[in-house]
């Protein structure tokens, strides 16, 4: 196709190059987001009839676009739940993108599927789910928790024999949003829970509300890791009222199951292990790069049952075997987003993960004394996982707002406002082992002012 003739060569140099500058930097820069008319005025336009050619977009790339756009792996960037991905993952991303393997089929995909295979069985054994346990990796946890709650709902009705006229779910007040915006999408309801004095939803709690709501309930949706302050539910007693009622119960662990990796802190996800499903997302705190959420079954078929689709332009898949990855989550086409977080797992081995998770929980233990020892702030609780909440005294919301603004604009450091119990507050969430004790006390120092 002589429409596409420009030097592969010099294309491949210019983001090699890029790629291999970018994962070699330290520190790298924090970034600073543009408004519309500012990039318009810098770029112009940039799709034309002619093309500006791969040299000019790369140029603009580099010198517009990317500066313009947060670093999410900066070591001041502890808002949201940052994201630190290996460099081993990030250059075998090209690989992936250059070999061009769809991800749906065993037999369209099946060396890179089976690499896949072999991290969620990682993933698998740290949750200490039965044998025959798996799923697939899917873009984010929205679409893993979506996924695993149309399973939970068919499941329930497989088992049962009928449906109610509405379905529900039962979580905690303190759920990711994804769990309301999902069971919207299923038009079904979601009933919160009151935590207890530890912002934990309980077995207890679970228990009086399955026996209220027990015979609309889909599933009961616990959380590993809050986003908003890293809570793990009591999983044990969940899944004890669960099983003892019928129920499925699945785990967002979307942020902070990653925490099983080490042995140190295992002990706080015990009784993950009777999940019928459960999420993890490796581009949060497993070192992987955008996009990439495991998401996980104690029996594959319920997610199959679900998900498969047929058609007469499929039916030739099905004789290489049963293991597809389309068939368990709501999607057809699919990257094999799991690669570069196998790549990473093989290369570094799986001691250097519970290395790197113990090194961003003693992190957060640090930042938390240093919370407790400032004169200007407030702990709000002590850390359960990564996530370290404080309030900065006598600020307004704006002035949070304000300073959040300024520092962003320093390249200082992203730490933006959040909420507690209708309160602003701030939240640093450690994910990366190259943020230093260092970048911890000048922030805290930095709070002293607007």
């Amino acid at each position: 196709m002589h429409e596409f003739d420009e030097s592969i060569a010099e294309v491949a140099d210019a983001v090699i190059r890029f790629a291999r500058e970018r994962t070699e930097r330290h520190p790298i820069e924090l970034g600073s987001p543009k408004s519309p008319q500012e990039l318009l005025e810098l770029c112009g336009e940039t799709v034309t009839a002619e093309g500006i050619g791969a040299t000019e977009a790369m140029r603009l790339f580099e010198d517009v676009l990317h500066p313009a756009s947060l670093s999410v792996d900066h070591e001041r960037y502890l808002s949201f739940v940052p994201a630190a991905p290996t460099e081993t993952s990030v250059l075998f991303d090209l690989a992936v993108g250059a070999s061009s393997i769809y991800g749906g089929s065993w037999l369209e995909g099946a060396g890179a599927v089976f690499a896949e295979n072999q991290a969620l069985e990682w993933l698998v054994q740290l949750a200490g789910l039965p044998e025959g346990a798996g799923g697939v990796f899917v873009p984010g946890g929205t679409m893993g928790n979506l996924s695993a709650m149309v399973a939970a709902r068919d499941a329930m009705e497989h088992r049962r024999g009928n449906r109610p006229d509405r379905w529900a779910f039962i979580a905690s007040k303190q759920t990711h949003s994804s769990v309301k915006s999902m069971a919207s999408i299923m038009d079904a309801d979601v009933i919160p829970v009151d935590t207890d004095e530890g912002f934990r939803l309980t077995g207890e709690a679970v228990a009086a509300a399955l026996d209220e709501h027990g015979d609309r309930v889909a599933a009961v949706i616990a959380t590993s890791g809050t986003t908003n302050l890293g809570i793990i539910d009591d999983l044990r007693g969940i899944g004890e009222a669960c099983r003892e009622r019928g129920v499925w119960m699945h785990v967002d662990g979307a942020y902070g199951a990653a925490a099983m990796a080490s042995p140190t802190w295992r002990p706080l996800f015990d009784g993950i292990e009777l999940a019928d499903s459960f999420i993890v997302d490796p581009h949060k705190w497993l070192f992987a790069p955008f996009d990439c959420c495991a998401l996980i079954y104690r029996d594959p078929d319920d997610g199959r049952r679900s998900h498969m689709q047929s058609a007469g332009y499929l039916a030739f898949l099905d004789a290489w075997g049963d293991w597809n990855p389309s068939d368990f989550a709501a999607h057809l086409t699919r990257r094999v987003r799991g690669l570069p977080f196998w790549f990473s797992l093989a290369a570094h081995g799986t001691d250097a993960y519970a290395a790197a998770i113990d090194t961003t929980m003693e992190m957060s233990r640090y930042a938390a004394q240093a919370v407790r020892d400032a004169d200007h702030l407030t702990l709000l609780l002590d850390p359960v996982l990564s996530v370290v909440a404080f309030e900065r005294d006598g600020w307004t919301p704006d002035q949070y707002q304000q300073w959040s603004l300024d520092v962003m604009d320093e390249g200082t450091a992203f730490v933006v406002p959040s909420r507690h119990q209708g309160e602003p507050c701030y939240r640093f969430c450690f994910v990366n082992p190259l943020t230093s004790t260092a970048d911890v006390d000048e922030i805290i120092a930095r709070l002293q002012h607007l």
